[in-house]
């Protein structure tokens, strides 16, 4: 967990990556169990949890941002922090039940100026639950409105669908 918190700036309640199985320079593998007595539980379909999926999501966008932060050429300034900046094709196969370990799988598939381009992955049971693909570029901490204005983000083309 040390790694995981040295990494990204994340928390209880809100970090939903709780080991780093294999990170190389341009993918990382994790994984998070969702506790079944999660807070999100109590209101989100609270007669039949699920976990929601925006939640899935940002257990991806987490491994991401923990993928840039170790690579060296992307190591994140002290000054800054890796935020998401787009969210692209988003596709939710399956539910996710209280209890469950979810395999997540990040792949860097491309650099833009400050831009990472990613797709990932979330698997649990060897069954995928949801794919998606994203953006993360570094944020000054002293100016939280700058990362979105980053003209790679707005100009860079996204890499080409597989």
């Amino acid at each position: 967990m040390e790694v995981i918190h040295a990494a990204i700036p994340h928390r209880a309640p809100f970090l939903f990556v709780d080991r780093i199985l294999e990170r190389t320079a341009r993918e990382i593998r994790a994984e998070w169990t969702v506790k079944p007595d999660a807070a999100f539980f109590e209101g989100h379909y609270p007669a039949h949890p699920i976990v929601p999926g925006v939640l899935l999501c940002e257990s991806v966008f987490q491994a991401g941002a923990i993928l840039c932060s170790h690579d060296d050429h992307d190591r994140s300034p002290t000054d800054s922090v890796p935020v998401l900046t787009k969210i692209g094709d988003a596709r939710f196969k399956h539910v996710v039940r209280p209890g469950e370990t979810l395999s997540i799988h990040v792949t860097l598939d491309e650099r833009v100026g400050g831009a990472r381009f990613m797709t990932g992955r979330v698997q649990s049971k060897d069954r995928t639950v949801l794919r998606v693909s994203f953006v993360v570029a570094l944020a000054p901490l002293n100016d939280p409105g700058s990362a979105h204005e980053d003209p790679a983000v707005e100009r860079a083309a996204p890499p080409a669908s597989r």
